[in-house]
């Protein structure tokens, strides 16, 4: 009889491993995005801690080695590489199904959210935000069609989404009609290297990019949605209303630099006072956002905005929207400012400018907010939603 019930262990555990494909196509060395750090910081924790399961990474060009957290990890390069909607569809609609068909996948997760309508595997779907239903002007021609078109045709075909925030949890109900108890809520985390730094790295970091002097940060990809041109505006009103010497700090990519954020620069009167760095990996983001007087983040739209939580983690103010998800991440540890209102931006940072007991209490207010959001809540949660669709 024991003989006989350790056959049956044998057999019972080796139902549970599973074979597991992943979409990995934004893991890019030295170019994560939101979406990649959602990708590599979950993906980096649930592979490395489930050595039970295979994991079969999909790239659709040739991949760094820093992206195989584990043993259990089989990387595979797909064609072609999937950069435009015409090469979208031949990616997820042919490439992707042949792999999970030939390797016998039990399960596909996609964390951009790109499904592939051909395959009968079971797959989540990760949705970070619906911008492109709401602001599809914002969007690329070719790019908002495809998204418009796919993304609530692969919402009904997954078998579970997870989404980044109850904001974007509510808005995938009422604009796809799906069913509450078929969304989890999977909330970003941020990089442990985010963090308070001593005075002397304070002083060294201005030193290098600010010429001595305080600044705003904004960190993020330069496109429409984050409202750049609001910024630029915001500050030029600020900088005519207090006299100082605080700079605008702008990290990140010109990603869509659109003509209103082009005129938006042009038009500004300190325009010498914004300082652009381009893109940063966290090892020198960490001193500009742990150096920075606060951190204006004002997009029109978000799923998220992990430079919330990033800043939090610095010990920094956060000036952000009053609209969408911002308000939940916050929660009562940010200063609220309208978005569409260049005098609520000014504001929201003449108050940061001149009042240093508002400064310190959303610092201690930061603290607290920022223990709800973690990587490791964000795999936990992520790894439920796939036991969840397995019946593990």
């Amino acid at each position: 009889m024991l003989k006989s019930f350790y056959f049956y262990s044998i057999l019972i555990n080796k139902k549970q491993d599973l074979k597991i494909a992943i979409n990995t196509r934004l893991l890019l060395k030295n170019r994560l995005e939101g979406i990649g750090w959602f990708t590599y910081e979950s993906l980096k924790r649930i592979t490395t801690q489930h050595p039970e399961h295979e994991f079969l990474f999909l790239f659709d060009r040739p991949f760094s080695e820093d992206f195989i957290f584990s043993k259990n990890i089989t990387p595979l390069v797909l064609f072609p590489q999937a950069r435009h909607p015409f090469l979208y569809y031949l990616f997820f609609e042919h490439a992707v199904p042949a792999v999970l068909k030939k390797h016998k996948a039990n399960l596909f997760l996609s964390p951009d959210g790109y499904l592939s309508l051909s395959s009968p595997t079971p797959s989540i779907q990760v949705i970070h935000d619906l911008n492109f239903e709401h602001y599809p002007e914002n969007i690329p021609f070719f790019n908002r069609h495809y998204y418009r078109y796919y993304f609530p045709r692969f919402a009904q075909k997954a078998k579970r989404i997870a989404c980044v925030s109850e904001y974007t949890k509510q808005d995938i109900v009422k604009t796809y009609h799906i069913a509450p108890e078929k969304i989890d809520v999977v909330y970003n985390g941020a990089n442990e290297k985010y963090a308070p730094i001593s005075k002397l790295e304070i002083e060294q970091t201005q030193k290098k990019y600010s010429q001595n002097y305080p600044y705003f940060l904004f960190v993020g990809a330069l496109n429409p949605r984050k409202n750049i041109g609001n910024l630029f505006r915001a500050f030029d009103a600020f900088k005519k209303s207090h006299s100082s010497n605080f700079k605008l700090v702008i990290v990140g990519e010109k990603m869509l630099w659109t003509s209103d954020i082009e005129n938006a620069f042009n038009n500004m009167q300190f325009k010498n006072e914004v300082i652009f760095t381009g893109h940063l990996n966290p090892d020198e983001l960490k001193y500009i956002y742990a150096s920075a007087h606060a951190l204006t983040y004002v997009p029109i739209f978000e799923g998220f905005g992990i430079p919330i939580v990033e800043a939090m983690y610095c010990d920094v103010p956060v000036i952000t929207s009053n609209v969408t998800s911002m308000p939940e991440i916050s929660g009562n540890a940010t200063l609220l400012v309208d978005p569409f209102s260049i005098d609520s931006i000014k504001n929201g940072m003449l108050a940061l400018a001149k009042d240093e007991m508002l400064k310190e209490s959303l610092i201690k207010k930061g603290r607290i907010r920022r223990q709800d959001f973690n990587w490791q809540k964000t795999a936990d949660r992520l790894w439920e939603c796939i036991c969840t669709v397995q019946g593990l």
